[in-house]
């Protein structure tokens, strides 16, 4: 009875049910389906390789750099490691802009941005050199007797045979600027002065400084006041320095030499003494006639000897006429 119940219930499905027999979905495994991205393979990636330096050539450590793509998103952020080196790796082709942030050193200052072009498959090398940090310079103008501040002071800076800058003192007597270094022990320079302050003396010696990465520097150049000069201690008169001559001239007619002149006695004195010396000789003095007065002695000692003379042969004359009269 039990088997009659049995069938007479798979008859009564088979007869009165709508359904029929399936697989269920998940008794067997499906077919994958092809997907684009296997039709159309991904292009091969590039990367950029970054070596730092500084301008003697040393590398630099701990510069750190940002990677930016095209849309200006972040595609890579580092720092250089103990040989200056840093990698950008997986990067898609294209173009990249890549900045520097810091240069990790106290005496180097960041390089410019600059573009790298990342190709699929390479590496991409860049140097990078961050230089040395410029040296602040301050001029000051100074008067070199009270130290005031002098405007107007041109001065050029330079190292070596080149002119690097050329400041003028403003209205506070100072002018500033920026120097670049080569080295980190610092650079040679020379200041000299190509104008004066008005009312200065210009000062013509050049004066030499040495400047390091990123030291402030102060230049000082003096100057002393132009020399004015002093008024006459005596004052200019009308009185001739040259006593005039007696001599005549066109407009001032002399005296007459052949009239000669009174003494302070009354008498008049001879042509002789009255005449002016002549220009370039002493004047004539009275140790000029000498040779006159010895040669009139000599001819009066003369005189009076003939006479003397004379009056003895007389005598004589005299007495031989007595003795041949008393005869």
């Amino acid at each position: 009875m039990h088997a009659l119940f049995v069938r007479s219930a798979a008859v009564a499905v088979a007869v009165t049910g709508t359904l029929t027999w399936a697989p269920a979905a998940s008794a067997q495994p499906s077919e994958p389906t092809p997907s684009a991205s296997a039709e159309t393979p991904a292009p091969d990636a590039g990367s950029v390789e970054i070596i730092t330096k500084d301008p003697a050539g040393d590398a630099l450590l701990g510069a750190a750099f940002l990677l930016l793509d095209s849309a200006g998103q972040e595609a890579g952020r580092g720092k250089t490691d103990a040989q200056g080196k840093l990698t950008f790796s997986d990067l898609a082709p294209g173009v990249y802009r890549l900045k520097e942030i810091s240069s990790g050193s106290s005496l180097h200052d960041t390089a410019d941005d600059q573009d790298v072009i990342v190709t699929p498959g390479n590496a991409t090398r860049l140097t990078v050199v961050d230089p040395f940090k410029a040296a602040s310079v301050l001029v000051k103008g100074k008067d070199d007797k009270t130290g005031k501040l002098l405007p107007g002071s041109t001065v050029n800076i330079g190292s070596g045979d080149k002119t690097i800058l050329t400041l003028t003192t403003g209205a506070d007597g100072t002018a500033s600027g920026k120097l670049p270094i080569n080295s980190r022990t610092g650079t040679d320079f020379w200041v000299k002065q190509v104008k004066a302050p008005a009312g200065y003396n210009i000062y013509k010696p050049s004066k030499a400084f040495k400047a390091k990465p990123g030291d402030p520097v102060t230049v000082t150049v003096t100057n002393a006041k132009t020399a004015t000069t002093p008024p006459p201690s005596e004052k200019p008169t009308d009185k001739p320095t040259e006593k005039p001559s007696d001599k005549p001239s066109p407009d001032k007619p002399g005296r007459d030499e052949d009239t000669p002149a009174p003494s302070a006695s009354g008498t008049p004195t001879s042509n002789e003494s009255a005449s002016p010396a002549p220009s370039g000789s002493l004047a004539h003095t009275g140790a000029d006639a000498t040779p006159w007065l010895i040669g009139g002695a000599g001819v009066l000692i003369v005189a009076g000897g003939g006479a003397l003379f004379a009056a003895r042969r007389r005598r004589t004359d005299d007495s031989t006429d007595d003795g041949s009269s008393a005869s």
